[in-house]
């Protein structure tokens, strides 16, 4: 199973190292030196890493074969793809792959269905499940131990207790804004016509 562990940023220097924006919580192991990874676009790679070190805090890769600034360059948004065993699970318990969570079912603690996870967001701050609902609309909802109180990989489901507003605020921004466009029609007679492991609270 293919899945994507970084995306390359800007070069760094002039020797051809590039910052990688970590989309996985065992770079070490994904990112390490001589690591074979694939690309998308597949015509920047595959890729093989030839050093990797953490400057002020970002980590910065070389890849074999391009030694200058231009190359670096050229790779700049290419993500990373590393070949994962679809049965292998991260060593921390309340990890998890992004393709173990996909497709859960998000319900709220007394069973009320709120919608399907349809892709995972990996933000420097923290992950987001997207979550899409059962009239196609979509809510996010933070990776964090507060919100998302389970995950039942054997149920498929995903237990959430979210603080108020967190999934109903667009629900009352869109009644606030049907009210008012109904009432300008009555006026006026006018309407208005989509990485790899995550763990709760932490980055990808």
């Amino acid at each position: 199973m293919q899945l994507v562990v970084a995306r390359v940023g800007r070069a760094h220097g002039i020797k051809g190292e590039v910052t990688v924006e970590v989309r996985t919580d065992e770079p070490e192991l994904r990112l390490a030196p001589g690591a074979v990874l694939a690309t998308d676009p597949a015509s920047a790679g595959p890729l093989t890493i030839e050093t990797g070190r953490v400057h002020s805090g970002r980590l910065l890769l070389r890849f074999e074969g391009v030694s200058d600034r231009n190359g670096a360059e050229a790779l700049r948004n290419t993500l990373l793809i590393a070949e994962v065993d679809p049965d292998d699970k991260p060593e921390d318990p309340d990890e998890y792959y992004d393709h173990q969570l996909m497709d859960l079912d998000v319900v709220l603690k007394d069973g009320t269905e709120v919608g399907r996870i349809t892709e995972i967001s990996h933000l420097p701050s923290q992950d987001l499940f997207v979550v899409e609902r059962a009239d196609g609309t979509e809510v996010l909802i933070p990776f964090v131990e507060e919100i998302v109180v389970e995950i039942d990989l054997e149920t498929q489901r995903a237990v959430i207790d979210p603080p108020p507003g967190l999934i109903d605020d667009r629900a009352e921004i869109a009644s606030s804004r049907d009210a008012e466009n109904t009432s300008a029609g009555e006026d006026e007679n006018t309407s208005a016509g989509e990485d790899e492991n995550t763990s709760a609270g932490d980055e990808a």
